[in-house]
């Protein structure tokens, strides 16, 4: 039995195909495990399955085969134990700042009083800096504005672990930068466990603990697993001048323009075991700590890519 908090285990997920046919699958044999506490980022081109795995741990979609197990129970549908954040808001419109976080806190605990209720959403508001907005209704704020309400909801749910998709992708660069300064903040105060689809390599660094790189879809797999070996105590505006910033930047680059594509065929199933993905520590190697120039057949793709997401 496992003692991770979270396991998953030779999932995979094949969609059906109209007229009899058969789809490949999107992804397979897909094996990780999350420790309690632990920040996980996940980053892959489009198209290998990083929203249907989440899906997958949020309880919104099924697997075609394998387990995901939290906290020793298999997941098999939604519960308040996960709080999931997506990309757009999913706010309520009719109902206040304040509305949106207790209608969900309302669900998880039912027998507080209105007074307990405001007083906990209140606490988790202020920590995202929307303890002024209370009575504002969704239309009345910014788009981070919105994405912090999404954020402080899914924290005074209390979740035991929260599931982030690509929260900051629509936010300009000064916005996305202080709402993950807050996120930091709220995570080592909480010591919540976190598992988040991004395909910003820096927000990875920034946040993550360790860093799954998949493969290329379709017949995707976890290609590597990046532990982030830097000071936790990292910020946005620091990070930059530790030496091994640049190192483990530049072999997550490396992976998504030159390698993640080299994980399918014979040949990579002889010498890639999905079982036990590669644990690597490219911080701590002997790369240069500077950044990679790519030659422009590379970096046009890669910016285009980064673009489209």
């Amino acid at each position: 039995m496992s003692t991770h908090f979270l396991s998953v285990e030779r999932l995979s997920k094949i969609y059906p195909a109209e007229g009899g046919k058969t789809n490949p699958p999107v992804f397979e044999d897909i094996h990780f495990h999350i420790d309690k506490g632990e920040f996980v980022c996940i980053i892959g081109h489009s198209g290998c399955g990083k929203t249907t795995i989440l899906n997958v741990l949020a309880g919104l979609e099924e697997a075609s085969g394998g387990d995901a197990i939290m906290d020793g129970r298999e997941i098999s549908g939604p519960s308040l134990d996960r709080g999931v954040v997506f990309q757009s808001h999913a706010l309520m419109p009719w109902m206040s700042v304040l509305g949106n976080v207790a209608f969900a806190v309302k669900s998880r605990w039912p027998d507080w009083s209105k007074t307990r209720i405001a007083e906990h959403c209140t606490a988790y508001l202020e920590m995202v800096g929307l303890g002024e907005s209370l009575a504002r209704k969704p239309a009345e704020l910014s788009g981070g504005m919105k994405q912090r309400v999404g954020i402080a909801r899914a924290f005074a749910i209390q979740p035991k672990m929260l599931l982030l998709d690509e929260p900051f992708g629509a936010l300009d660069a000064l916005t996305r930068g202080t709402i993950q300064d807050e996120l930091i903040k709220i995570v080592q105060a909480t010591h919540q466990t976190v598992f988040m689809i991004t395909h910003d390599v820096d927000e990875a660094i920034l946040l993550a603990d360790k860093i799954l790189l998949m493969s290329n879809g379709p017949h995707a797999k976890i290609a590597e697993i990046v532990e982030v070996t830097m000071p936790r105590s990292r910020t946005r505006a620091e990070i930059h001048h530790d030496p091994q910033y640049y190192r483990i930047r530049n072999h997550l680059v490396d992976f998504l323009v030159n390698r993640s594509k080299s994980y399918a065929g014979v040949e990579a199933e002889a010498t890639h075991d999905p079982k036990n993905p590669p644990l690597v520590r490219p911080g701590l190697a002997g790369e240069p700590d500077r950044p990679v120039a790519l030659p422009a057949d590379k970096a046009v793709p890669y910016l285009k890519q980064v673009i489209n997401h």
